[in-house]
């Protein structure tokens, strides 16, 4: 009698080793780039750098192979590209601030240690939860925990108010952004409510031109996350985070309902809050006319358009292919490290170098949405789907804003910017996607 042989699946970790050896030399060159021309190339440094890089590479490989051996083999070397990049560009400010400035700074030491920390967070999320499913538990302990984080900023004594925006909170010393851990939070949430009422949602409603729109009796959960969204427009004075909430909580129901009608009552109400909160709060009507009209002389002279027109000037003058790592001038525009990373690398290297960052970013997407797909659970799908949201919303609204299709906002960008609390809450999300992709790229046989 003949037997069929079971159909064994490929890892994939030998791939992600070849990546990381790529990830590894994009990492290394980046620095010694740096180094060299700012005359302080030091071999023996830069094979410190060079071997800690490597070991935090093989260590996170290692860990995969052993814990997680289906895990996505792309997503892990993209991430450490990017990673790398950053690192080289911000050590690169140091030594900017520096050298035009007279400004000791440190930002690359520390952004080394927020780095090896995010690492190990990610590391430890795929070892702690060895099914992503138990997540779902938690569902309203994970939307409490992310609105008190949201909402922390507007403390007084806690909230810190930084650019004209209160997204930060000061702890021991240290400044931080919650919202960073808060999408996490929202992400889980969202993903266990929409899953438990997505028949709810997506089959009942009126027809109209073509398009099932919902019942107004079921729009409670869209308009709470709206007036959500708008408070923290209004009173911590940011759009960006604003618009990441709610752009996170559109793009997970439109993939629990499959449902466009959901998408454009959501845009439309999202508008006409933006429009409203503009001409009724004078704060929020400042930060759109710094955005409209930048390149005013009266509206850069009261410094409220500067940092941004610096910014594009930086860009400009870096043209296709930069001046090269180490060879511009980005300590001319304020938080070039953090806010406007971005217009630094654009700077140096060029408009082919941020396409090239921007490629990594879409290949970071569309492997979450892969993972997505092939996950065979639904609480899961909207979460991997609802993290890859978050990572592509976060990259828009900071590129959108340095480039002025939108306001500028205070987000950083994900593996690129310095910040701890940006930096080890992307890595968590790289360690969530792991696992999830682990279970949806395992045969059926292997997933209970």
């Amino acid at each position: 009698m003949a037997t069929v042989a079971e159909l064994k699946v490929r890892t994939g970790r030998r791939a992600e080793l070849a990546l990381l050896a790529i990830a590894w030399g994009i990492t290394v060159l980046a620095r010694g780039l740096v180094d060299y021309h700012a005359a302080f190339l030091e071999l023996d440094e830069l094979g410190i750098y060079a071997a800690g890089a490597a070991v935090l590479m093989l260590g996170s490989h290692l860990v995969l192979r052993r814990f997680a051996p289906h895990a996505d083999p792309v997503l892990l070397p993209a991430v450490f590209a990017l990673n790398g990049i950053g690192l080289a560009m911000i050590h690169r400010i140091d030594f900017g601030y520096a050298q035009y400035r007279g400004r000791d700074t440190d930002f690359g030491t520390a952004q080394i240690g927020w780095t090896i920390a995010g690492v190990v967070a990610a590391m430890v999320v795929v070892l702690l939860i060895r099914d992503h499913r138990r997540l779902r538990r938690f569902t309203y302990t994970a939307g409490i925990a992310g609105l008190i984080l949201y909402l922390l900023p507007l403390v007084p004594g806690l909230g810190l108010e930084i650019n004209g925006a209160r997204i930060w909170i000061s702890l021991f010393g240290r400044s931080l952004q919650p919202g960073e851990v808060a999408k996490i939070a929202m992400v889980v949430f969202f993903a266990g409510f929409l899953v438990t009422n997505r028949d709810t949602l997506a089959l009942a409603g009126p027809k109209i031109l073509g398009l099932r729109f919902p019942r107004p009796r079921d729009m409670g959960p869209l308009l709470l996350v709206w007036a959500a969204a708008i408070l923290l427009m209004v009173y911590e004075r940011d759009l960006g985070a604003s618009l990441l909430f709610f752009g996170i909580f559109l793009g997970m129901l439109y993939v629990a309902t499959q449902r466009i009608s959901w998408v454009l009552t959501g845009l439309a109400l999202f508008a006409v809050g933006a429009v409203a909160a503009g001409t009724i709060f004078s704060h929020v009507g400042a930060r759109y006319n710094a955005w409209l009209n930048a390149l005013d002389a009266e509206v850069y002279a009261s410094g409220t358009s500067e940092q941004l027109v610096r910014g594009l000037f930086g860009m400009a003058s870096g043209g296709l292919f930069g001046t090269g790592l180490g060879e511009g001038r980005p300590d001319l525009v304020p938080y070039a490290e953090s806010d406007f990373i971005i217009a630094s690398l654009g700077e140096e290297l060029g408009l082919t170098g941020l396409m090239a960052i921007l490629a990594l970013y879409l290949i970071i997407v569309q492997r979450a949405f892969r993972s997505s797909i092939g996950v065979r659970d639904g609480f899961g799908k909207l979460m991997a789907a609802g993290l890859g949201f978050s990572i592509a919303l976060q990259v828009f609204i900071v590129v959108g804003g340095v480039t002025r299709v939108i306001p500028l906002t205070g987000l950083t960008t994900p593996w690129l910017a310095y910040g701890g609390s940006s930096m080890i809450a992307n890595w968590i999300i790289v360690g969530l996607l792991l696992r999830i992709s682990d279970q949806a790229r395992r045969s059926a046989q292997e997933v209970t």
